[in-house]
């Protein structure tokens, strides 16, 4: 039939890594750790940016805001991934399938909105110094940070809409251990040319636009550092700048992987189509906190004296 009425609720089964057995708890034990890392991160971030008031400045309040985003993206990831590997349940219901994919989407393009933010927080404190604090109010930052959750907040919203009034009557084995828009999509025997076009659209508006707007107040940056005299005050702007792009590639580079493979890769095996979707979703909430505790001198002081405390 090409509707649901079908007298079981519909069930998708999710996909754990391919040609590995889902018992195996060599696997368990890795991704376990990988979210106890990002919790313990992220979780630590928050925590000493909101009681060191040193911290209380517009870098470290958007640095809190992808900190929240990383958060929000492991934890959409969390439920299933565990009951894949822990406990070999595959089965996930439509309905909690739609909110896994909501939440995944909605915290992705908040990560991608919060990128843009310190993008131009970079700009401003580089190319227009002496006007750092009049143009980055607590006022603004509240704003731009209200704008980028509800931007995310409502920009998957259709999705969710369009697809579930989609019929699925084929296979209903996804690729991943968690529910997308793409691969949800792939099941349906109904024309998806609505949900195809809104969902590049919604891609295009949100991390098209913001990819475009970094690489643009990237190159301002770029052209004010080099047109300074002072080789060493050039490599001190710079080096302000070395945690924000490495958040960037970190986001951007498994993200425009999956993107390509979902749409030019279909003859490669399964398991890359895995493991660049487990990447794209783990590796920068792992790694974000990492990369900021080494590079920012602030943090890396704060989490030497907490250890000194520590040390008797």
């Amino acid at each position: 039939s090409s509707n649901r009425t079908v007298s079981s609720p519909l069930t998708f089964i999710l996909t754990g890594i391919p040609g590995l057995l889902m018992s195996s708890y060599w696997m368990a034990l890795p991704l376990c750790c990988l979210y106890l890392l990002m919790l313990l991160g992220n979780c630590t971030l928050l925590w000493m940016i909101k009681t060191d008031h040193s911290l209380h400045t517009p870098m470290y309040y958007f640095l809190s805001m992808l900190s929240l985003a990383d958060l929000g993206l492991s934890l959409s990831t969390l439920p299933t991934m565990l009951a894949i590997f822990w406990f070999e349940s595959t089965s996930l219901c439509f309905e909690a399938c739609i909110v896994q994919m909501y939440f995944i989407h909605s915290f992705s393009a908040i990560e991608s909105g919060v990128l843009v933010a310190m993008a131009f927080d970079r700009f401003v404190a580089i190319c227009y110094p002496l006007h750092y604090n009049s143009v980055l109010t607590s006022s603004l930052i509240m704003k731009a940070g209200g704008v980028i959750f509800m931007r995310g907040i409502c920009v998957v919203l259709p999705v969710v809409v369009l697809i579930k009034k989609m019929p699925f009557c084929r296979s209903h084995v996804l690729s991943h251990s968690f529910c997308l828009h793409q691969d949800m999509l792939r099941l349906v025997c109904g024309d998806v040319k609505v949900n195809s076009l809104y969902g590049l659209t919604a891609v295009i508006l949100t991390k098209g636009l913001d990819s475009l707007t970094i690489l643009l107040s990237y190159t301002m940056i770029i052209r004010t550092i080099l047109n300074i005299v002072s080789q060493e005050t050039q490599a001190k702007a710079f080096s302000t700048c070395i945690s924000h792009l490495c958040a960037i590639l970190i986001f951007y580079i498994p993200l425009i992987g999956l993107s390509i493979i979902h749409r030019f890769g279909k003859h490669l095996p399964p398991l890359a189509h895995t493991l660049l979707a487990d990447a794209y979703l783990l590796v920068p909430p792992v790694l974000n906190p990492l990369v900021y505790s080494w590079k920012t001198k602030q943090i890396r002081r704060r989490i030497l004296i907490l250890l000194c405390r520590k040390v008797p």
